[in-house]
């Protein structure tokens, strides 16, 4: 097993309906919020959390390639045999309790965890709005309705507002499994960018079918500084 080169991408995630992910209680005040978007505690600052994205993309990609578990639960191959030319398994891994016996050979055939999504900041674009006045979030309030007596029951939410850019930085390993590491190669093409395709084709965070969360991936480039194109899904 040998790491063959470390490929990259990054570019700008760029925010074209709110955007909530939540960031958890923050303690609650009379008449504040209780649902934030999650913020970066150094900064206060929200930003997208790398598990968000790259979960969002493995359950899409599990959809599109008819690896859904039947329970609904994360898929995983079977057999190390298995993983180890799964497109899925391969590119977003497994955990560590997959491997149950570390003296049995076949427990490193797939080799470690190609994809690595960052946790994506505000971009310098956007840090100089929010630092001159201009909002980077909102409140909206969505109600639930009793059908029968109309009560209406409010429930305000933050959501990050449109036109905000938080920075993309994702890498990937391209490792030779006595292939001289042609699959990852093939799979850095045929799931990693399908995967953001379909992103921006469904939404990220919460709130999707209720008209938040879609994104754009914008001026992406790869480590040599090459434009990318994703493909059309």
């Amino acid at each position: 097993m040998k790491l063959v080169k470390i490929k990259r991408i990054t570019g700008t995630i760029r925010v074209a309906t709110g955007l909530r992910i939540g960031g958890g209680d923050a303690g609650m005040e009379i008449g504040g919020m209780d649902n934030p978007v999650i913020r970066n505690k150094a900064n206060n600052e929200p930003y997208i959390p790398g598990s968000s994205l790259k979960g969002k993309m493995r359950s899409l990609m599990e959809w599109e390639s008819d690896r859904l578990h039947p329970k609904g639960d994360t898929h995983q191959c079977p057999t190390h045999d298995e993983a180890a030319m799964c497109p899925v398994c391969r590119v977003f891994g497994v955990p560590a309790s997959h491997s149950k016996d570390l003296n049995d050979p076949k427990t490193f055939k797939l080799g470690p965890t190609r994809l690595v999504v960052r946790d994506a900041p505000l971009s310098e674009k956007s840090r100089k709005d929010l630092l001159q006045g201009f909002p980077i979030t909102e409140e909206k309030s969505e109600n639930t309705i009793n059908r029968i007596t109309a009560v209406a029951n409010p429930r305000p939410m933050e959501r990050v507002v449109p036109g905000t850019e938080f920075d993309l930085d994702i890498a990937f390993k391209i490792i030779d499994l006595n292939d001289g590491g042609k699959i990852d190669e093939d799979n850095f093409n045929k799931v990693v960018l399908k995967a953001l395709a379909l992103v921006e084709e469904d939404y990220l965070g919460g709130g999707g079918s209720r008209g938040s969360g879609k994104v754009e991936f914008v001026n992406l480039k790869d480590e040599t500084g090459k434009d990318i194109t994703l493909p059309t899904v």
